[in-house]
């Protein structure tokens, strides 16, 4: 059970589809508009309501995006998925009806906990960011850098009270609705500790070390890349593109948007050219886009299929598209935008493989053009990016959560 943007969902699909190899029946319970995602891979799909993209769209929605502060963004968001949580409990009850163990996103923790304990079903995080209070690191949607162990711990916990509130109201509807007694966000919690509740983690620990302070049942698995069936293909006028010269280097945004995606889009293409770089733009939740023959516009392409055919990538720093740089070997120019972007974009800069964050309000055509023209004739950032990649390619990041799943259906086995 995951929901958000698309972000919040492609790794699901790999993980699924690793684990119908494995032998599991397993189904993606999310919002409707992702139902692309899944065909061919042999999980199946539950549509939840709500799309993320149209929400955006939306008055709360619109004063998320225009908001001028990661703070004021994290405020918004939670507003946001306070007012959408109801809508989606109704779903989930139905989808948990029919089956053995829930798997859940850090997104829906709250309610799909609850549910899985309303129905008597195991449960499992499966998580995308390090969400867990630590004093090695500053919480991954606050800040990108440390505050001290003390103080790094303290607003972990913070941060993580503060999700739990935002669900209160529809969590105690839900345990209410499902015939459990009520209990506070705080007891909950503690609850979940107590119990050590288990959580892997969809990310490499050659990226973020497992936290020496993390408790009994936090694991770091290793990345689960997003399905793409065998015979994916790039669209054929990309193809001829990506044919007509050198390697370009690719822009995009993810489901981030900003307040003026017209400036930001001519930054951009001024930045490529003064670079003597082609380009090729996502389109993206933002709305970014270029003309010209030196440039090329795209939607929704598989990142696995088009990042090793890169010179380097200037991405949000989304765990998702972060991960598919990682593993095409590419290095990166980081534009954080919002949320968890910062703490992504600064673990590429300390991994050697980008030269440094640029901010996207702030950003203009020279700053960016000289960190393009570092990043792409340095050759240790791509000979760092190399590397890691092949270290990445080695690890199993599904089989640790398939073994991990055999161990929560039967307890008794080692």
């Amino acid at each position: 059970m995951t929901a958000g943007s698309r972000g919040d969902v492609a790794p699901f699909t790999g993980l699924g589809h690793g684990l119908v190899r494995a032998g599991h029946e397993v189904t993606l319970v999310t919002h409707g508009c992702f139902a692309g995602l899944v065909p061919g891979s042999g999980v199946g799909f539950h549509p939840l309501p709500v799309d993320p993209r149209a929400e955006l769209e939306s008055g709360p929605g619109r004063r998320l995006h225009r908001s001028a502060t990661g703070a004021g963004k994290v405020v918004g968001l939670a507003g946001l998925a306070r007012s959408l949580a109801g809508r989606l409990t109704d779903g989930m009850i139905a989808a948990a009806s029919g089956a053995d163990v829930l798997l859940l996103s850090g997104s829906l923790g709250p309610l799909g906990y609850a549910v899985a304990e309303g129905l008597g079903l195991p449960s499992m995080g499966v998580h995308l960011q390090p969400l867990e209070p630590t004093g090695e690191f500053a919480p991954p949607v606050a800040a990108a850098g440390s505050w001290g162990s003390a103080v790094n711990r303290a607003a972990g916990y913070g941060v993580n009270l503060a999700v739990e509130r935002v669900f209160a109201r529809t969590v105690r509807e839900l345990r209410k609705e499902l015939g459990l007694p009520p209990v506070g966000t705080v007891a909950a919690r503690r609850a979940r500790e107590r119990r050590a509740w288990p959580v892997h983690h969809g990310f490499s620990p050659l990226v973020v070390p497992r936290p020496r302070d993390w408790r009994r049942g936090l694991d770091v698995s290793g990345y689960w890349w997003p399905y793409a069936s065998e015979d994916a293909r790039l669209p054929s006028a990309l193809e001829d593109f990506l044919d007509a010269g050198p390697a370009p280097v690719f822009v995009g945004l993810g489901s981030a948007t900003v307040p003026d995606p017209g400036r930001l889009s001519g930054e951009i293409v001024r930045a490529l050219r003064a670079a003597g770089l082609r380009g090729v733009i996502q389109r993206g939740w933002g709305g970014l886009h270029a003309t010209g023959e030196d440039m090329f516009t795209v939607d929704e392409v598989p990142h696995s299929l088009l990042f090793p055919r890169m010179a380097a990538v200037v991405h949000h720093a989304g765990a998702g598209t972060t991960a598919a740089g990682l593993r095409a070997g590419i290095p990166a120019v980081p534009v954080p935008v919002q949320f968890d972007e910062g703490f992504w974009a600064a673990r590429l800069v300390a991994l050697g493989v980008a030269p440094g964050t640029l901010s996207p309000r702030r950003l203009r055509a020279e700053r960016l053009a000289a960190a393009l023209v570092r990043v792409t004739t340095d050759p240790s950032y791509r000979r760092n990016a190399r590397s890691l990649a092949e270290h990445l390619r080695t690890e199993e990041g599904v089989a640790r959560v398939a073994e991990a799943l055999t161990r929560l259906e039967h307890p008794g086995r080692s």
